[in-house]
């Protein structure tokens, strides 16, 4: 397991959200790089310690934001940069 922030179920901020928030931040530091495959949403489920649809919801609104790709049947990938909002170059 990785050294996730705990998540607040009592905080104002919608637990997906705090999930998705949290997967923003690691992609933007680096952590996760473009190209490079999320792991299963169960997995990340297990990681964060929610439920498995809190992690559908947060990648959702992670592919609504651009960050992330989900290609059915291979899997979910970080965007590529140049794929982002904000990002063109």
């Amino acid at each position: 397991m990785q050294d996730h922030p705990a998540i607040d179920p009592t905080a104002p901020k919608l637990i997906y959200v705090q999930v998705a928030d949290d997967l923003t931040a690691r992609i933007g530091r680096g952590e996760l790089a473009p190209g490079a495959r999320l792991a299963a949403e169960r997995d990340l489920a297990t990681e964060y310690g929610v439920a498995y649809d809190t992690v559908r919801r947060a990648t959702a609104l992670l592919r609504d934001r651009g960050l992330i790709i989900t290609i059915v049947g291979r899997g979910t990938y970080v965007a590529p940069e140049a794929d982002r909002p904000g990002e063109r170059k």
